[in-house]
């Protein structure tokens, strides 16, 4: 599956738009836990990042609890205001890019780390893999081409050290019992709030695709 040395120091930069979207390409949801004990056992996991945008002037934002239960567990959370807009059918959308973001902290940890674990398929990143690599990280991109519609740019691809296929990462990251939910249901950490500190027995974060309040620019 994932091939690292014990003593890799070990960075993920997870670009949550892309990521969530390729996921449900592929017909499963993230178990975070799971994906952060993952890597913790391939060598030395330095930080998680988890790059998101928000819709901050909503009552309720669909994601919030995802994020409050990501950042109380592990990850290092950046996130910046989505802006708000009008699709063809008049519906309000909200969009933001984190690309920047994740370009500038990636390149502030490269000094630090061996291994970069990016979960994007943008090609846009491909001059961030190629300057990172340039200071002696290994990079391993994990999106899918198995998907409907591919996910991954071929560029991405062949500039990183190594692809990982998202779906080969599903017995390990995919979130548990989810052939047993009903489209109508609400899971649990919706209605209260999110503990500090989910026993394994709570449920994980989880969202609908008609819920998802932002696209990447």
């Amino acid at each position: 599956m994932i091939h690292f040395s014990a003593d890799d120091r070990i960075a993920l930069f997870i670009d949550g738009p892309n990521l969530y979207a390729a996921a449900k390409s592929l017909g499963f949801d993230i178990d975070y836990k799971n994906l952060l004990n993952t890597f913790r056992k391939q060598g030395r996991l330095i930080r998680a990042y988890y790059y998101t945008a928000l819709a901050e002037d909503q009552e309720y934002s669909p994601i919030r609890p995802l994020i409050d239960w990501l950042d109380y567990n592990g990850y290092t959370m950046v996130t910046k205001p989505a802006k708000e807009y009008t699709d063809s059918t008049g519906r309000p959308r909200y969009k933001g890019n984190i690309s920047i973001e994740l370009a500038v902290d990636m390149m502030e940890m490269a000094p630090n780390i061996d291994h970069a674990v990016l979960f994007s398929g943008d090609g846009d990143f491909r001059q961030l893999l190629e300057a990172v690599q340039r200071r002696g990280v290994r990079v391993t991109v994990i999106s899918t081409f198995r998907a409907q519609s591919p996910m991954v740019s071929d560029e991405l691809r062949r500039q990183a050290d190594a692809f990982i296929e998202l779906q080969d990462l599903t017995k390990d990251i995919a979130r548990k019992g989810q052939d047993n939910e009903t489209e109508g249901d609400i899971p649990d950490f919706v209605k209260k709030p999110v503990a500090r500190n989910p026993t394994p027995a709570d449920p994980e974060p989880g969202f609908d695709e008609d819920d998802d309040i932002y696209e990447d620019a």
